[in-house]
């Protein structure tokens, strides 16, 4: 076949691609897709993609066709004198034949994986002259990568930027809409309240309960807005992870000793199981602090007078596996299919329980972008198990 006929054929490609990626508006899914075209139409080993953010000035790991690769370098902040920082700051494709003849070339990535670069093209990712992000190709799988491939490549680039683009805008109306939706009913309960206050006739108990009222609704609203910020950047692929080994045991110990005042509070027993060695996670310990605290903080709320919660962890093989326990109300079995969807509530609890709605939403979605996913077993009146599953990352040497 020609070499005009092998582009001709990749540009038929590239034209049903661009019709996938623009009905694709979930930000996780199109990243995906985008990797696995790219590896495809460029005939490479593998492929991934950074991400630009703006703010910070960094760009950063957010997709890999391959996922255990992905588990270990997501987030990881690639320098401006890399070849994926080259391209981006030029805003320039990039074909390399052999990266470690490259002075720009990344080791610290490499040190992190079993997978070897040999030869590399970077494309970047622009919508509207705003820079998205580097799209990379990483190892022809026979000879040199030619120019028709580095455009064909640069051609899915720009695709790629305006799909992403637009999946995040799709993603932030879609949540905002959600939130002023969910925020009608404290500034409800607010604007009541301050209306009662004005009348003269009401006693000093009905006073106070409408300060207690504006006070409660005022810190529902103060959770949402934090609760939403948090979403929303991970939605976007803006929120940064700063990975770093640590104990876990130790990290249950003091997530437990946080939470245990409003445990003792709510007349629920806290225990931190033992058993099995202490072993070390590489990972963002903040954001998996953060999942850790929601789950026990739930396991707390959804409990009954004289409860109990068990935190325990263990590595099993190549994962760690922190599980939460509770012997509380349980979930019934039509809602376990909606427990991580944003502002999802059971009825039971919306009645009777404070919350936003987006707390297991965000530490799903912390959780998967470490590599891992959380598991849930659960009978109604007899209490659920919230198990977080981790890839084990290794310090590099």
């Amino acid at each position: 076949m020609e070499a005009w006929e092998i582009t001709l054929e990749r540009y038929k490609q590239l034209i049903e691609i661009s019709r996938d990626l623009a009905s694709t508006l979930e930000l996780e899914s199109l990243l995906k897709r985008i990797v696995s075209v790219a590896s495809e139409i460029s005939d490479s080993e593998a492929a991934s993609i950074l991400l630009y953010d703006e703010q910070k000035k960094q760009l950063r790991f957010h997709a890999a066709s391959n996922e255990t690769s992905l588990a270990q370098i997501f987030g990881i902040i690639v320098p401006t004198d890399s070849l994926a920082g080259w391209v981006a700051l030029n805003r320039e494709p990039v074909v390399v034949a052999d990266v470690h003849k490259d002075k720009r070339w990344f080791t610290s990535v490499e040190d992190k994986l079993e997978f070897i670069t040999h030869s590399i093209i970077a494309v970047p990712m622009i919508a509207k002259d705003k820079l998205i992000g580097v799209l990379e190709a990483l190892n022809k799988r026979e000879g040199t990568y030619s120019d028709s491939e580095l455009e064909v490549l640069s051609v899915l680039g720009a695709q790629a930027a305006v799909a992403i683009e637009n999946a995040r805008l799709f993603q932030q109306s879609d949540l905002i809409s959600e939130l002023v939706h969910e925020i009608r009913t404290p500034l409800t309960s607010i604007g009541t309240a301050a209306d009662l206050l004005q009348r003269t006739e009401i006693s000093n108990e009905q006073y106070l309960q409408m300060v207690k009222i504006i006070q409660n609704e005022t810190q529902r609203l103060n959770d949402l807005a934090s609760s939403f910020l948090d979403l929303a950047r991970l939605e976007s692929g803006r929120t940064s992870f700063q990975l770093s080994s640590f104990d876990v045991r130790e990290l249950l110990d003091e997530c437990a000793l946080i939470i245990n005042p409003r445990a003792v509070e709510s007349e629920v027993e806290m225990t931190v199981e033992e058993g099995g060695d202490a072993f070390v996670l590489e990972a963002d310990r903040d954001k998996i602090k953060q999942v850790i605290l929601n789950l026990l903080s739930n396991a707390v709320k959804y409990n009954r007078p004289r409860g109990s919660v068990f935190l325990s962890a263990a590595q099993a093989g190549a994962n760690a596996r922190i599980a939460v326990r509770d012997t509380g109300l349980g979930l019934a079995e039509e809602d376990l299919s909606h427990l991580f969807e944003k502002f999802f509530r059971t009825s039971s609890s919306e009645k009777n329980v404070r919350g936003t709605g987006l707390g297991l939403s965000i530490s799903n979605k912390i959780v998967k972008s470490h590599g891992g996913h959380i598991e849930v077993q659960s009978e109604l009146n007899a209490g659920s198990t919230f198990t977080v599953s981790l890839p084990l990352q290794h310090t590099t040497p």
